[in-house]
């Protein structure tokens, strides 16, 4: 199934073919209530049709996009589908996609979670990345957090087999919420089973000498301690 992109509806004129408006998706079944994979749809279609073969990633709020560009041109053989709730950093980020020529890289505005839950067809990504997420600090506002259990197990459906789940956050409180959740989703005794297996992280080898991932956020705020990070790999 392919969509068309940057059609203007919701876009201003700054994105041109990268960005895609919630309105150019399909509209959710009835059927997918009671029938999630009613909903499904294959993002790797949103791509040149040459390079939809190649290894597919998701990056969740991307900010300025600082991360997605770098890695984007560091790895020209993998496609990237960038999802970003806030639409200023939507259009910011998109713009700068089309003005670096980057091919491989397609912004969403939408909710990241309702789209991994209710739209991402099984088994297609290679790597989620989840870095430096809203930490939602008063425990009335924890329900918004990204890392829930449903979340971990939407994701671990949607890797491809040892797919990987890569993340980074610099807020302590945030870090013992997620690793509470990973707790629940590595070992097969918890309530999640075992979905995934647990790793150190690994930065990108173009990031500069101390950074983990290098986005426009560490930069800026993680000068004094290194920021918390980890990867889950989907358990086969």
């Amino acid at each position: 199934m392919s969509f068309g992109l940057g059609n203007g509806r919701d876009l201003d004129d700054a994105p041109g073919a990268i960005g895609i408006a919630r309105t150019e998706l399909p509209p959710l079944p009835d059927s997918a209530m009671t029938d999630h994979t009613a909903g499904y749809i294959d993002p790797r279609s949103w791509f040149p049709p040459a390079s939809r073969a190649n290894p597919f990633d998701i990056e969740i709020g991307p900010g300025k996009g600082t991360f997605l560009l770098n890695h984007a041109k560091a790895n020209p053989a993998r496609n990237f589908l960038a999802i970003e709730w806030q639409r200023e950093f939507y259009l910011y980020t998109a713009d700068r996609v089309r003005r670096a020529g980057l091919t491989n890289v397609r912004l969403l505005h939408a909710d990241a979670s309702d789209f991994l839950r209710w739209r991402v067809a099984t088994g297609i990504v290679s790597v989620l990345h989840l870095y430096f997420s809203d930490p939602w600090p008063k425990p009335r506002h924890h329900k918004n957090r990204v890392v829930q259990d449903r979340f971990l197990i939407e994701a671990s459906r949607a890797l491809t087999p040892k797919g990987e789940l890569r993340i980074v956050t610099d807020h302590d409180e945030l870090w013992l919420w997620d690793q509470a959740h990973f707790d629940r989703a590595c070992d097969p005794s918890r309530p999640l089973g075992q979905l995934f297996t647990l790793h150190p992280f690994s930065p990108p080898e173009w990031v500069e000498e101390g950074e983990v991932v290098g986005t426009n956020y560490e930069r800026k705020m993680c000068n004094d301690k290194p920021p918390h990070s980890c990867v889950l790999i989907k358990y086969a």
